[in-house]
């Protein structure tokens, strides 16, 4: 047997080599191509992202043509270096730092040398590109913005890193990316499919033709078009009433969860990241580590709810049976528990619908502590408590189709025994959760996607930026209906209290004419570090309502950092941008020129000043 063993095994290794020889040469056509790879050039062809309209269908991003000039450091010969630097206006210790760099990348495959050419730079170097072996000119598109506003949600577009080429192989270098917002989110929808050629080269490296005729060659795909859910006017409008304030504003369509806007302040315009300059903007922008422009505020900010947050603890306590429509309360200028005094701004006697739009303090910390009593132990009635928050949506990432923002925080049975020891805590304890302070954190689209759930009796669908994608369909999860812990009969009496904020409430002067808003006012407390130590700022001013009453369009939370209180600037926001999107026009002009006046700037400068802040007691 030994002597047929040695045989075999020659025989057996030699018909595989020859499989996989006929395979890699008559079968395996794209492994000729690499092996053929010297005497074959390769040359992409690039397609037009996809236009972006909104849900009106006005364009908002186009394009437009830009000209990268490529180098493939092996055929670099013969060149004047002086005079092509001056030509592409760079010093010749930056020509050998980009030609090193390509180097490093491949000897034989072009690498980007100088990106985004305009019109002029690429006319005056194509006079002369004959002169220059090695060099050539690869046509991209840019965006072309058409709007100067909605930066946080479209994102923009840059070159692909070596770590994205080497973990995707559509990818090469010099090849375009979008980041952040729709770009990065719909990279794979708007980018299209770019188109190669090959050429044949001859012995003296002149192409003489194309490759096998061209069987192999591939037509560029143009991205798909797609259709936003922004009102473009909104977010307009938005923007320019938080010039000089910090903040987020997201208004969301509560029957569909499409957003229509999605403000983040301060801002800057998307155009500012296109072109030869987009490195030196973003490196601006980056670096502005106070305003940070580059922070979504919308999405990325977590902030104490304050106020808002007890139409939740109205709710819960609802559901748990702890109080109905008719239980009150007394207050005398706040609640008292142990040794400690939670402040209240009014006194007298309150049930629901006046706590509510009188925003008492006593009220909700007495529904709270009810909610959490009813149980055994605290334990149990926290995690039921944060079980019924957890349903709108709250202390996780919400899934729409931006990148992710935080999570918030919903505290639990967990983070309590962490901080005190196993039975060393109760509902007093914890007690500035019933009013939005505590540890309960939240994002302007999750508290804005509560009020949706509220508007709906209910139920909310994920918020979503997608509208239509053309020759496509978007996913079914935008338009899955989630359902909340809380029984539907329990909304209309909240609702009814959310909407006397407006009519006798904290938020009386804020009406509009024609339009019955349900709203609330909040203020939240403001800590910060400074040298080490906590600094309690100016309180936040916090606003969340919808509208109308009946058959809900719009729901919108707006946060300004450092406003003072929430009808002082969040509040007259949230109104006009009601007014606006439902009407079209503006007829609260004493509120709109108020706002647009309004700089919170000094406000700002206090971190660096030393300057006191104003602390709402």
């Amino acid at each position: 047997m030994r002597k047929y063993l040695l045989p075999s095994l020659i025989a057996i290794t030699s018909v595989l080599l020859l499989v996989r020889l006929f395979y890699l040469q008559i079968v395996d056509e794209d492994y000729k191509l690499k092996s053929e790879n010297n005497a074959i050039k390769i040359a992409y062809e690039y397609p037009e992202r996809g236009y972006v309209y909104d849900r009106n269908n006005k364009l908002l991003i186009a394009n437009q043509p830009s000209y990268d000039l490529m180098v493939i450091p092996n055929e670099v010969k013969d060149i004047d270096v002086m005079e092509f630097c001056k030509l592409v206006d760079i010093s010749k210790e930056e020509y050998d730092k980009i030609l090193k760099k390509a180097i490093n990348h491949s000897r034989r495959l072009p690498s980007p040398f100088l990106t985004q050419l305009n019109r002029k730079d690429f006319a005056a170097f194509q006079e002369k590109i004959g002169k220059y072996k090695g060099f050539e000119i690869q046509k991209r598109n840019l965006r072309d913005y058409q709007v100067a506003v909605g930066a946080n949600v479209f994102g923009y577009i840059t070159q692909v890193n070596q770590a994205i080429i080497d973990n995707n192989p559509y990818y090469k270098s010099g090849d375009l990316i979008g980041k952040q917002g729709i770009e990065q989110e719909y990279e794979e929808v708007l980018r299209g499919q770019k188109g190669v050629k090959y050429y044949q080269r001859d012995k003296f490296n002149r192409i003489i033709g194309s490759y096998k005729n061209g069987i192999y060659d591939t037509i560029a795909k143009q991205g798909q078009d797609i259709t936003i859910t922004l009102d473009i006017d909104l977010q307009k409008y938005g923007e320019e009433l938080m010039v000089n304030k910090r903040g987020g504003i997201v208004a969301i369509e509560p029957k569909t969860g499409e957003i229509l806007a999605l403000i983040s302040a301060p801002t800057y315009d998307p155009a500012l990241l296109v072109g030869r300059q987009r490195s030196k903007n973003y490196t601006a922008l980056y670096n502005d580590s106070i305003a940070k422009p580059l922070f979504d505020r919308g999405l990325l900010a977590e902030y104490p709810p304050g106020s808002p947050f007890k139409i939740l603890t109205a709710l819960v306590g609802l559901q748990e049976e702890v109080i109905d429509e008719q239980t009150s309360f007394v207050c005398r200028h706040g609640f008292a528990y142990g040794n400690r005094f939670m402040k209240c701004h009014d006194s007298g006697t309150f049930s629901l619908n006046n706590g509510i739009y009188s925003s008492c303090n006593t009220y909700f910390a007495n529904t709270y502590k009810k909610t959490i009593e009813k149980y055994p132990k605290p334990a149990y009635g926290v995690d039921a408590w944060s079980n019924h928050l957890k349903s709108f949506g709250l202390g996780d990432f919400m899934g729409y189709d931006l990148p992710p923002g935080k999570r918030g925080k919903v505290p639990t049975t967990k983070l309590y025994n962490k901080y005190y020891s196993a039975g060393g805590w109760r509902s007093t304890t914890i007690i500035s959760n019933a009013i939005g302070q505590g540890e309960v954190l939240t994002t302007p689209i999750q508290l804005c996607n509560v009020m949706a759930a509220v508007a709906n009796h209910g139920h909310y669908y994920t918020p979503h930026i997608i509208k239509k994608i053309k020759d496509s369909t978007i996913d079914p999860k935008f338009t899955t209906k989630h359902e909340t812990t809380i029984d539907k009969q329990y909304f209309q009496p909240v609702i009814n209290g959310l909407h006397d904020v407006y009519n006798m409430g904290t938020a009386s002067r804020l009406q509009v004419e024609g339009i019955e808003i349900c709203g609330k006012t909040g203020t939240a407390e403001n800590f910060t570090k400074i040298d080490g130590k906590r600094v309690q700022l100016t309180d936040h001013s916090i606003f969340v309502a919808f509208a109308p009453k009946d058959n809900p369009k719009i729901a919108i939370a707006v946060f300004v950092e450092n406003g003072y209180w929430g009808a002082r600037i969040a509040g007259p926001i949230a109104s006009l941008m009601i007014e606006k999107y439902l009407k079209g026009k503006i007829t609260r002009t004493d509120l709109e020129t108020r706002m647009f006046a309004t700089s919170l700037e000094s406000e700002y400068a206090k971190v660096l000043s030393g300057q006191p802040f104003i602390i709402n007691k």
